[in-house]
């Protein structure tokens, strides 16, 4: 389960292959799962982008 505070890597995003390889901070999981963070403007939607936790 993504948290706030992990560092996450975006494999893919739905409608958004800019955002592929982009690496950044969870900032807020709003009301309906969406993770948004410091990656871009758009909100990763669990189920439907990959996205992987990042160890440090």
């Amino acid at each position: 389960m993504v948290k706030v505070g992990d560092k996450i890597k975006i494999i893919r995003m739905d409608g958004e292959p800019d955002y592929s390889g982009k690496v950044g901070i969870v900032e807020h999981i709003d009301g309906i799962g969406q993770i948004h963070g410091n990656w871009g403007g758009c909100a990763l939607i669990p189920g439907v982008d990959l996205f992987e936790t990042v160890e440090e």
